[in-house]
């Protein structure tokens, strides 16, 4: 694979021209891919239609943006086609992969009901049942993305002050203030953490698995977050990127300025938060059909 990564960069250099940029993000594509063909046992030369529509799922299921899919995805052909070039390969899998249109798109909402039933069913007689209680409360109430949840440290967290640091999207921080309630929660992780010892290098990070003792994937918080859910009954598609679209979502249902929520969430255009709005419209055009009288009569 790494010979195949090395030929790859130096076939988006010399035969395509892309820009730094360009060939960083594919490089990155490409070794997340590698990383879901590890865990699915599945070899580079073997791979289906199926294979990258399960791959492409998984994207979704982690809150990676449509538009993000699709470059994925673009990068993926441009990978299969130099596959292709240097004789690796007869056919290419990604011939007929379809990327995502990259319209609007609504995400699912849980209400604050919902939420307290996925933390009710956690087992805090586990290890893991107060981490996992902790990272949910922090995504829900801090309104955080996954990777910066599993990328957090223990010298971002300021619990005295009630905030913590967050590093985003292009490296760029934030200041996000906590509940009281996520200080709680993470005090009660901190009393099973500390009898916890890190591998080497893993020291700082505020969640670690129990067993593997390094900090945790963002494929293990979707999977722990999926699992709960199930087991309260909710029967909505969700993942952690769900409980930052709620967080979002009933701070504007509250009341919340739309700058607010666009500097909580680290947006760096408020377009972006914007679509939060077009999600309270929908909930106010929803409760008009409902309560409105006269389209009772209708």
């Amino acid at each position: 694979m790494n010979s195949m990564l090395d030929g790859f960069k130096r076939y988006l250099l010399l035969e395509r021209g892309f820009s730094d940029n360009t060939r960083e993000a594919y490089l990155r594509d490409v070794r997340q891919f590698f990383e879901f063909l590890s865990s699915e046992n599945l070899e580079v030369r073997n791979v289906t239609l199926d294979d990258l529509h399960r791959f492409t799922w998984q994207l979704h299921d982690i809150g990676i943006s449509q538009r993000s899919v699709a470059r994925i995805h673009s990068g993926l052909r441009s990978f299969y086609s130099y596959l292709l070039l240097e004789g690796y390969m007869e056919t290419n899998p990604t011939a007929l992969l379809e990327s995502p249109k990259k319209g609007l798109h609504l995400p699912e909402v849980l209400s604050t009901e919902e939420i307290d039933a996925i933390l009710s069913v956690i087992d805090l007689s586990q290890d893991e049942g107060q981490r996992d209680k902790a990272v949910i409360e922090l995504l829900y109430s801090c309104g955080l993305r996954v990777s910066e949840l599993c990328n957090l440290k223990m010298h971002d967290l300021f619990l005295d002050e009630g905030f913590l640091r967050v590093v985003g999207k292009g490296n760029k921080e934030r200041l996000v203030p906590m509940s009281a309630q996520a200080i709680k929660e993470l005090n009660l992780w901190f009393c099973t953490r500390n009898m916890i010892t890190p591998k080497p290098g893993e020291e700082d990070y505020v969640f670690i698995s129990t067993r593997r003792r390094q900090h945790l994937s963002r494929i293990t918080v979707f999977h722990n977050l999926r699992l709960y859910a199930e087991r309260a009954g909710i029967t909505k598609t969700i993942s952690p990127h769900t409980l930052r679209h709620s967080f979002a979502t009933h701070l504007l249902e509250g009341g919340a300025n739309l700058r607010v929520i666009q500097a909580m969430l680290g947006h760096e255009q408020i377009s972006t938060t914007e679509i939060y709005t077009h999600i309270d419209r929908t909930v106010l055009k929803q409760q008009v059909l409902t309560y409105f009288p006269r389209n009772h009569r209708n």
